[in-house]
This record gives C-alpha cells, sequence and structure tokens, in this order.
C-alpha cells in the first residue's frame, strides 16, 4: 500500500465496543460478572457488577464531562445512536478516507482497570485483545490495534504482551502514568524484556496521573478542575520517561520501543535537557554513584529517546519549531479520532496550518515514514 498519511494515535472507546464482546469471550462460569450492555433510565449503558460505567452506543452531547466540547462523530454530523462506526471496518475506513488518513493506530478503552477481581480483570483484557486482533485482521494494512497491558501485574503484562504478538498485534497500550508499583523499579524487568524480545511496540498512553482533578462528583465540572483536567492532561508522561530511561531499561534492552502517545511534543526538547543535565550532575557525582551499585546508563537521555522513543501530537506548534532538538524521526503525527479533542474530520485543515514551515522530507517524515516503519506497515 502507498501510505501518505498514518494517524498514530486514534481510539476504540468502550462507548463504541461490540455489546457481546465479553459475554461471548470470557469463561462461562465468569459471565454473570462480566461487563455487559444494561438498559437504563437514562439509555443503554455498560455495566459490571452494580457498577455503570460508560453509555453505549453514543448520544449527542456527550462530551459534556470534557468541558462541553462535542466527540469528532458529532462535529463531522456522522453520530448516530446505536451505530458503532469506530468498530465498523466499512465506516471507519469511511471517516478515514474523509480525511485523508491510510492507516491509524488504536488505542483502547480503560475497561479492565475498572475491575476489581483479579482474575476476572485478567480474562477480560485477554477478551479484549483477542476480538482486537479480529478487528484489525479484517484490513490489516490499514488498522493497527493496541491490546490493553494489565498496568496492577508486571509478570502479567509481560504474559499478555507475549500474547500480542501471538496473536498478531504490532503494539499495546500501557497507561503508565497509573501504576501503583513505580516505573523505576526492578519488578517491571519482565515486562521489559518481553517487549524488547517480541518487538512489540508498548505505547505509553495517557491516563491518570492527574493527582488533583475530580473525574466524577459535584466538583467535576467546576472549571479550574475542567482546566487541569483538559490542559494538563499531555505532560503527565514527564515521570514515565524519566523512570524508563534512568531504571536503565532501556539500556539493557536496545531493542525496546516507547512511544508516548497523545502527549504533544512541545514539552518534550526541555524535558529532554533537564534529564541530560540530571544525568550530567550523577557523573559529576561519581564515587557517591558507585557505592550505590553504580549508574545504569552510559549515555546520556537524550540519546535513549533518539535511540528508542517516539511522541504523537495532533497540533503542536511550539514542538514543530523545535524539530531540530527532538529529531524528525522521533515524532508522528495523529487525529485523535473520534474524541473530542480530534481534529478530525478537518485534519487535512489542521495539518497545513501546523506544518506551514516545515520542509517537505520532514513532513513525510513525521505524517506517515516513522509510523510506518515503526509499526512495520
Amino acid at each position: 500500500m502507498d501510505y501518505r498519511i498514518i494517524s498514530a494515535d486514534d481510539h476504540i472507546d468502550l462507548t463504541w465496543l461490540p455489546k457481546d464482546l465479553w459475554a461471548r469471550r470470557v469463561p462461562a462460569a465468569m459471565r454473570d460478572r462480566a461487563p455487559k450492555v444494561g438498559d437504563t433510565a437514562d439509555g443503554p449503558y455498560w455495566v459490571c457488577a452494580d457498577d455503570r460505567w460508560d453509555l453505549w452506543g453514543g448520544r449527542r452531547g456527550t462530551a459534556g464531562a470534557q468541558g462541553g466540547r462535542r466527540t469528532a462523530l458529532e462535529r463531522g454530523g456522522v453520530l448516530e445512536p446505536g451505530v458503532c462506526r469506530p468498530t465498523t471496518t466499512a465506516l471507519r475506513l469511511a471517516d478515514m478516507d474523509r480525511d485523508g488518513v491510510d492507516a491509524t493506530v488504536m488505542y483502547g478503552p480503560i475497561v479492565p482497570l475498572l475491575i476489581p477481581d483479579p482474575e476476572l480483570r485478567r480474562v477480560c483484557y485477554r477478551a479484549y485483545n483477542d476480538w482486537l486482533a479480529e478487528f484489525c485482521a479484517t484490513a490489516p494494512d490499514r488498522l493497527i490495534g493496541a491490546g490493553l497491558i494489565p498496568v496492577d501485574d508486571p509478570a502479567g503484562a509481560a504474559e499478555e504482551v507475549r500474547h500480542l504478538a501471538r496473536i498478531g498485534l504490532r503494539t499495546g497500550m500501557f497507561l503508565a502514568a497509573r501504576v501503583e508499583t513505580p516505573l523505576w523499579d526492578d519488578s517491571w524487568e519482565p515486562l521489559w524484556e518481553a517487549a524488547a524480545g517480541t518487538g512489540l511496540v508498548i505505547g505509553f498512553h495517557l491516563g491518570g496521573g492527574l493527582r488533583t482533578v475530580f473525574f466524577s462528583g459535584p466538583h467535576a465540572n467546576h472549571p479550574g478542575n475542567m482546566g487541569v483536567r483538559v490542559s494538563c492532561s499531555t505532560i503527565q508522561m514527564d515521570e514515565p520517561l524519566a523512570a524508563v530511561i534512568f531504571s536503565g531499561a532501556l539500556q539493557r534492552h536496545p531493542h525496546l520501543k516507547i512511544v508516548l502517545a497523545e502527549t504533544g511534543i512541545g514539552w518534550l526538547p526541555y524535558m529532554l535537557e533537564r534529564l541530560d543535565d540530571t544525568y550530567d550532575r550523577f557523573v559529576d557525582a561519581g564515587a557517591f554513584w558507585r557505592k550505590q551499585g553504580g549508574l545504569r546508563l552510559t549515555m546520556p537521555p537524550s540519546a535513549y529517546w533518539r535511540r528508542q522513543i517516539w511522541a504523537t501530537f495532533q497540533t503542536d506548534h511550539v514542538g514543530l519549531r523545535l524539530l531540530d532538538r527532538l529529531g524528525t524521526d522521533r515524532v508522528m503525527w495523529a487525529s485523535d479520532y473520534p474524541h473530542a479533542d480530534s481534529t478530525w474530520p478537518e485534519s487535512q485543515k489542521a495539518i497545513e496550518e501546523n506544518f506551514k514551515d516545515v520542509d517537505r522530507a520532514a513532513r513525510r517524515r513525521i505524517l506517515c515514514e516513522n509510523a510506518r516503519d515503526l509499526y512495520r506497515l
């Protein structure tokens, strides 16, 4: 396929999943407790045990919890309640064609994290991932799904990474800001080893990491709360980025590949400068670090960025002016379809506005070649 534009961060949300995804795929003994769609006074909702989650099938105005913004499907005039466009192959491809996008990397819902039973949570991860592989197989040159990777169990995360590779997926979604065990902890070594060994790309996607934000309750729509939630969400990957570098994971596993998904890129030049400055100060304190067993790096942090890390953005005028610091081969454009932040269905306009001062070769790399090469398209 002759790729021109690849969106490196789009979505499959709980709202658009098939009603019977878990009912059909989890063991029979667990089906009563698995997520399902139930009728409520407010319409069809996903429920699990006594918990009500997200609306199923979409309806107008449902992005109001994100500051009153409309979802891309509503803005684009194609929202039909009960019609799951993002998980219906022909409809999703039609939306991509309308936007001039040839292939999409699709990150998934956080639903398994909401299940308190560890065993049920594990089989729900597996059920979603198996469904995702089947969905991607309906258009394998265009649909690249990010399987779900557990964040509460390093051994389970490694096992799921190996499963994702076996079923033909090329990347996995890891909510790095939601881990309870810090990513610099040695207990995560099985995950890094599995990802490096299989070649599966690990996508550190946004989710959590906002310490003062209320996602529900009487303060959820306070303008201060919502302003923090929307404007600060992309910067939550500072700690996971520092952790995966200073833990030595990238040093030990030079084939480990990490994507900072939906984070934007404008903040990264300063962060990389700060990481390098920290490393230099540690090197200067060599006697101290030798007593601690030594540093786990042999290069400045920015060298690992240039070798093993990528980041995605939708619109980022500042970041595109700093490509000399980031490298044109480290960043990838995305539309964020079908979220409220998405540039769909006007991505071509957004691209022209963002890339007006970017030369043709760099533009080609960021819009297509980096993602094509990383995901082996």
